[in-house]
């Protein structure tokens, strides 16, 4: 069964039992977030009823390439903050959240796969977090507790895109496969039939020991803090 919610759409299916798998639907914008669109993801977050979600793409040639650019000024500020709701709700929710990665993921969509608990790359995958350069930290919460403080450094202040191959091999994402979508959903397939108490329980305890969610909070507040309403600054 599969239903279209919002316009632009986010599609919902559950192809796995225990699993709600949602899909951003805007290849024409290369799945850029708008205001419909993350709010039908915070409305999904909000109560998922399944103990797995896989978060991915209709295309395989983008995951998501951040707030989308074509706003103007105010909605934009609007999406960023709805956005750090969103790595908010996806990071405290009980399900656990699959990240599958086709094609770049950017920005927001960058930090989106960072708020996932596991990530599933195919090789085309490209995770790029272009921050400072346009007066705001992006992912620098959430970078340390994948890749380590190093690291974390040079990502989030070089901006520089990082392909599956290197990404899997400094812990940005866990998985690399041909088919992410098909692979991220037979690990969720799996980890749906653990015992859901114990899962949302280590969730719950891998994220606290990140202290990452402290450090969301004062990205978010910063960041809003020094917004100045350029076009480039909106990817965050």
């Amino acid at each position: 069964m599969e239903e279209t919610t919002g316009q632009p759409p986010l599609r919902r299916d559950r192809p796995a039992p225990g699993v709600l798998r949602l899909r951003l639907d805007r290849p024409a914008r290369r799945n850029a977030l708008d205001r419909p669109t993350l709010e039908a993801l915070l409305d999904a977050f909000a109560a998922p009823g399944e103990p797995v979600v896989v978060l991915g793409s209709t295309s395989r040639e983008a995951f998501c390439a951040g707030a989308d650019l074509g706003l103007e000024d105010a909605e934009r500020a609007t999406v960023s903050d709805l956005l750090y709701e969103l790595y908010g709700r996806m990071t405290a929710s009980e399900a656990i959240v699959v990240a599958a990665l086709d094609g770049p993921a950017v920005g927001g969509g960058a930090q989106l796969a960072i708020s996932a608990d596991l990530r599933v790359a195919s090789p085309g995958a490209r995770i790029r977090l272009a921050g400072p350069g346009h007066g705001l930290a992006v992912g620098a919460w959430g970078l340390p507790s994948l890749v380590g403080r190093g690291r974390a450094m040079d990502l989030c202040l070089t901006m520089r895109s990082v392909d599956a191959a290197e990404a899997h091999a400094i812990g940005l994402v866990d998985r690399v496969a041909d088919d992410a979508a098909a692979a991220a959903v037979e690990l969720a397939t799996g980890l749906a039939a653990l015992d859901r108490a114990a899962a949302a329980r280590v969730k719950r305890i891998v994220w606290a020991s990140a202290r990452a969610i402290e450090a969301l909070d004062v990205e978010r507040t910063e960041n809003r803090a020094s917004w100045t309403g350029s076009m480039e600054a909106a990817r965050g």
